[in-house]
């Protein structure tokens, strides 16, 4: 879904409270910060760490642990973060910092199974749809996340993630933010290539092909070309060298083992395990309220996703008209007070 995993290569190339809540449908804001930063309440792991508590999860291959980190107090609203890649890391959700804890929101870090922070099994057999949704489902119980205030924002493969959660699941959820991810991989990738490809210069892209045809992805030179014909234009609207500090350090942490045999080896489209995926004759089954993200740049088609949210009974759309796959970054304010904005009218029984 359009993320650097290689950054090694990178280098080379250049280098998102209502904790006393008076009652329902009060804004979040209001609360007090007292309220929303007291941790007496927080398990004993959660204080003693900063609020980190590593959550088991039961797979098919045995006991392993993720990561998660909790910032604030909010009975009603908790958010899970679910990011991309597969394999990327929560890093890059930590701009939230500079907006969620003053609208009062309670959101969990996450590292989902594989990624920089959790355990990393080298077992193959674990990097499947079925069971990170499961992990999903997990994570939820081992963080007291019930349907009365557990939202998901997902963004790319964390979008993918929380569909799949919110139909296997909907009992559990109060709500669903899908960023910057089509509900179709065959879709995505008729965009990339009757959309994406045509508008890059057509020398560049030829030599990038070259490179893919030849298995050739590990050669610096196919990072000297996507960073600023592909990257710098869909994926962070920003010269590379002054994306920010958690961008940089979620890039770095992409775990390859995952997200090649899921993604594939492009960074032009999607060729791996998630090649077929398409939930688009499903949206209407998603009966929770949604929030549907689409960014003019995206490597998603923003229009497909403003057609998501018409198919999904309950649903807006948010659209940003400077934002790239990353929207949370090169359209920030309009992201976080849009998602923001969603998060509290579902609080308050406005959706």
């Amino acid at each position: 879904m359009s993320y650097p995993y290689r950054p090694h290569l990178l280098a080379a190339a250049v280098l998102l409270v209502v904790a006393c809540s008076p009652g329902p449908g009060s804004d979040p804001a209001a609360a007090s910060a007292d309220a929303y930063h007291d941790v007496s309440t927080w398990s004993p792991e959660q204080r003693l760490s900063g609020g980190v508590q590593m959550v088991p999860v039961s797979t098919p291959s045995g006991e392993f642990h993720v990561w998660t980190r909790r910032v604030g107090n909010n009975p009603r609203i908790k958010v899970l973060l679910l990011h991309g890649g597969p394999g990327m890391t929560h890093e890059y959700w930590e701009g939230l910092d500079s907006y969620f804890p003053q609208a009062g929101v309670e959101y969990y870090y996450y590292d989902q199974l594989g990624s920089f922070y959790s355990d990393q099994p080298r077992d193959s057999s674990l990097w499947n749809l079925p069971r990170f949704v499961d992990e999903v489902e997990q994570v939820r119980k081992g963080l007291g996340l019930g349907p009365d205030n557990f939202y998901l924002v997902g963004n790319s493969w964390g979008g993918l993630l929380a569909m799949e959660y919110a139909l296997a699941y909907p009992q559990n959820l109060k709500g669903l933010v899908i960023s910057n991810m089509m509900a179709s991989i065959p879709a995505y990738n008729e965009y990339a290539r009757t959309v994406l490809e045509p508008a890059m210069d057509q020398s560049v892209l030829a030599e990038i092909k070259r490179l893919e045809a030849t298995g050739r992805t590990d050669d610096p030179r196919y990072m000297e070309l996507l960073v600023p014909n592909h990257y710098e234009q869909h994926l962070l609207r920003m010269p590379q060298a002054k994306w920010p500090d958690p961008v940089k350090r979620a890039l770095a942490h992409v775990n390859p083992d995952i997200y090649v045999p899921m993604q594939g080896p492009s960074e032009l489209g999607a060729s791996g395990k998630l090649e077929k995926w398409d939930r688009s004759a499903d949206l209407k089954n998603i009966s929770v309220p949604t929030l549907v993200v689409g960014a003019k740049y995206d490597t998603m088609d923003p229009e497909y996703m403003r057609w998501m949210s018409t198919q999904i009974p309950h649903a807006r759309f948010l659209y940003a008209p400077n934002g790239s796959h990353l929207t949370m970054y090169d359209d920030q304010e309009l992201w976080m007070n849009g998602v923001l904005a969603f998060l509290k009218d579902v609080d308050a029984g406005r959706f």
